[in-house]
């Protein structure tokens, strides 16, 4: 960090670092940043898991020592206010490191890049490339009912000029993409249907070119509801970020 404090910290978070598919969405999002010239800072190799697999899936002392971890390096680096575009992330430092002695200013990427659009910060194309174009979006668990950010990315989906098409549930009453809680990580129980295909033919049902995500997890599991559709060609899952970067004025 050179000493100087940054606007921001990113977050990226295990799947935005390791996860192929994600990494495109951290840089993505970075490119964001740099081209409207934000000065943010990343832990690098001092970043660690924030622990919600851990505490999700019932490790609670692991959660607690992975966090009392990651609290030491925030505070010796002085951070008041992080930014990431995982909303497991963004939840467990918004709502359970405070009792832990985390207290920051916590902010999911779509909201940044609404406020950097509201301020004027963030330039858009004329007739960027998904002008007009069907677009569903899928509420993440954990931005949406977690912590009832519903208007920031749709406003950001408006700000790009699209035709928004919402699914049957949506907002407060969104289905799972099958991925939280830690279910990412362990093999699917017995049942009729896999959620996430269930989730992908509502969003493929919906006529939509692109399904918006803000969430890894989200994208991952949504893109293998569309290969099991075996929609891959004709329905894309992007990242609100990716769709910014994509839109970004030269």
């Amino acid at each position: 960090m050179n000493g100087e404090t940054p606007e921001v910290l990113f977050w990226v978070g295990c799947a935005g670092s390791f996860d192929q598919r994600a990494q495109r969405i951290t840089k993505a999002f970075a490119q964001i940043l740099e081209k409207v010239g934000v000065q943010f800072a990343i832990l690098g190799k001092e970043e660690a898991c924030t622990g919600d697999p851990a505490r999700r899936s019932g490790n609670e002392f692991l959660f607690q020592m992975m966090a009392y971890n990651n609290i030491a390096v925030l505070n010796g680096y002085g951070i008041k206010k992080i930014v990431t575009a995982c909303p497991h992330c963004f939840n467990v430092f918004k709502n359970e490191y405070p009792a832990l002695g985390g207290e920051y200013e916590v902010i999911h990427h779509t909201t940044f890049i609404n406020q950097l659009i509201n301020d004027g910060r963030i330039v858009l194309k004329e007739g960027g490339a998904f002008k007009g174009k069907k677009i569903t979006y899928h509420d993440s668990c954990y931005l949406g009912r977690a912590n009832n950010i519903y208007e920031a990315p749709r406003e950001v989906l408006e700000a790009l000029d699209v035709e928004l098409v919402e699914m049957k549930r949506c907002k407060t009453n969104g289905l799972c993409c099958g991925a939280g809680g830690a279910q990412m990580f362990k093999e699917e129980e017995p049942g009729k249907t896999r959620i996430n295909f269930e989730r992908a033919e509502e969003a493929v049902n919906t006529g939509a070119n692109i399904i918006a995500a803000n969430c890894p997890f989200c994208t991952t599991m949504l893109t293998d509801g569309v290969k099991n559709q075996e929609k891959e060609d004709s329905v894309k899952v992007m990242d609100i970020a990716e769709m910014v970067a994509q839109s970004l004025a030269d």
